[in-house]
C-alpha cells in the first residue's frame, strides 16, 4: 500500500474510497451521502489533468464527471461508476477501514462498487498515456443505490459514443437485466365507527380480494415464456397501509406493489394488466372500489451483443482473462438503462467478489486489477 493521496494502483485507490463514509441518506436518514467521497474524487481527477465538473441538482447529493480531452476526431467513452452504499449498520466489523486478507479486500462498498469507480479513474489515465483522439468521460455518480438521481443527471449534461458500467458482474459482460415499476393501488372503503357495520365499508377486507388475485398473478406469471435470457416479469405486494384506529373501519387500504419488467414490457402494459384484475373485482365484489397511481419506472435493460462496443470489450476481456467471457443478464437494475435510453450504446463489466448490501462485503483483489487491464484496453482501442 502506498501513503500518496492520489494513488495510480486500483486497490490503493479502492481502499481511499472505501476509507470514506458515503452512505446514501434516502435508504438510510442522516446517511453520509456523497459529498466526502465526491470531493475526494474531484481532487484525485484534477490531479491527473481531467476537466471537471461538480453535479449538484439535488443539494446534498452531488455527482462528479472528470473528461479527458482527445485530440479530437475519435470517439468518446463514458465509464459509470456510483459512488454512494448502503447502510454501515449490521456490517461485520469496521465498514470504513478496508482489510486486505489474501486476495479479498474487505469493507462497505469494496465489491458494490467502489472498485469499479477506481478503475474507471485509473485506466483512464493510463490509456490516455498513449494519447487518444476521443474523449474519457469518467463519471462518479450518485444515489444508484435508491433513484439514481446522479445518472439521470450526468445524462441532462454528457453523452457519448458508447457507455460501461463497472457494476461488480464476476468478470462477465453483461447485456440484459430486468426493470421494474412501483405502482400504488388504493382500495376505498367507508369510515365509520366499529359498532356500526351497516354503515361501514372495511377497506382493507376488500383489499383481501385484490391480494388474493394479485398472488394468483404472480403464479401465473411464473408460467410464462418471457425473455430468452431473463425469464418472465414478476410481480409482488411490497407495503400494505391502511386504517386509523382499531374501532373505526378503514376508508382505505394502499397496497404498493413491485413489478419487475422484461425487455418488450412496457409501463403501459403493467397498468393494464392490473386494471383488468381490478375492473372484475369491481363487479364480482359487492362495494368493491379502487384507485391505481403509477410511481417510479425503470426501463428493462437490453443490448446488441455484436455492437461496436461490446465486441471492443469482448476482444479484450479475452485477451486479459485468457478465455472467451461468459454473457451475462441480472435479475436487477442499474443506471446502464438510462444511458441506453439517452441514445448511449452501453454494456456492464465488472469485477468479482461479494456480499453487496450485506453484512460480510469483499472484492477480488486479482479481478480488479484484471478489469483495469480490460478498460485500459477499450479505452485505447475505442477512443484512439
Amino acid at each position: 500500500m502506498t501513503d500518496t493521496p492520489y494513488p495510480l494502483d486500483p486497490i490503493d485507490l479502492t481502499t481511499k474510497l472505501v476509507a470514506i463514509a458515503s452512505v446514501n441518506p434516502a435508504l438510510v436518514p442522516g446517511g453520509a451521502g456523497e459529498s466526502d467521497i465526491a470531493d475526494y474524487c474531484l481532487a484525485w481527477l484534477n490531479h491527473y489533468g481531467f476537466e471537471t465538473y461538480r453535479l449538484e441538482k439535488h443539494p446534498g447529493r452531488p455527482s462528479v464527471v472528470g473528461v479527458m480531452r482527445g485530440s479530437g476526431h475519435g470517439k468518446s467513452l463514458m465509464l459509470n461508476g456510483h459512488i454512494d452504499t448502503v447502510t454501515l449498520a449490521g456490517y461485520d466489523g469496521d465498514p470504513l477501514t478496508p482489510r486486505i486478507d489474501g486476495n479479498r479486500m474487505y469493507g462497505r462498498g469494496a465489491f458494490d462498487m467502489k472498485n469499479g469507480v477506481a478503475a474507471n479513474m485509473i485506466a483512464t489515465v493510463r490509456a490516455a498515456q498513449t494519447g487518444l483522439a476521443g474523449d474519457v468521460i469518467v463519471c462518479c455518480v450518485a444515489d444508484e443505490e435508491h433513484a439514481s438521481l446522479g445518472t439521470a443527471e450526468v445524462l441532462e449534461q454528457f453523452t457519448a459514443d458508447a457507455g460501461i458500467v463497472t457494476e461488480p458482474m464476476s468478470l462477465e459482460p453483461t447485456l440484459w437485466h430486468k426493470g421494474f415499476m412501483w405502482i400504488d393501488v388504493t382500495i376505498h372503503g367507508r369510515a365509520y365507527h366499529g359498532s356500526r357495520p351497516e354503515f361501514g365499508i372495511d377497506a382493507i377486507a376488500k383489499a383481501g380480494h385484490f391480494l388474493a388475485a394479485l398472488d394468483s398473478l404472480a403464479t401465473e406469471m411464473n408460467t410464462r415464456e418471457g425473455h430468452p435470457r431473463l425469464g418472465p416479469g414478476s410481480i409482488h405486494a411490497s407495503m400494505i397501509k391502511g386504517g386509523e384506529e382499531a374501532s373505526s373501519y378503514p376508508a382505505a387500504c394502499t397496497i404498493t406493489i413491485e413489478r419487475r419488467t422484461i425487455p418488450g414490457e412496457t409501463p403501459e402494459m403493467v397498468v393494464d394488466e392490473l386494471t383488468d384484475i381490478l375492473d372484475r373485482l369491481v363487479i364480482e365484489v359487492p362495494d368493491f372500489a379502487y384507485s391505481i397511481e403509477p410511481g417510479l419506472v425503470r426501463q428493462p435493460f437490453e443490448t446488441d451483443a455484436q455492437s461496436n462496443i461490446a465486441q471492443c470489450l469482448l476482444r479484450h476481456a479475452e485477451k486479459v482473462l485468457g478465455q472467451e467471457p461468459k454473457l451475462r443478464a441480472e435479475p436487477f437494475w442499474t443506471d446502464a438503462s438510462l444511458m441506453d435510453q439517452a441514445g448511449i450504446p452501453t454494456l456492464l463489466f465488472g469485477a468479482d467478489g461479494a456480499g453487496a448490501h450485506a453484512a460480510d462485503e469483499w472484492v477480488d483483489i486479482d479481478s480488479v486489477r484484471q478489469l483495469t487491464e480490460v478498460l485500459v484496453g477499450v479505452i485505447t482501442e475505442w477512443c484512439g
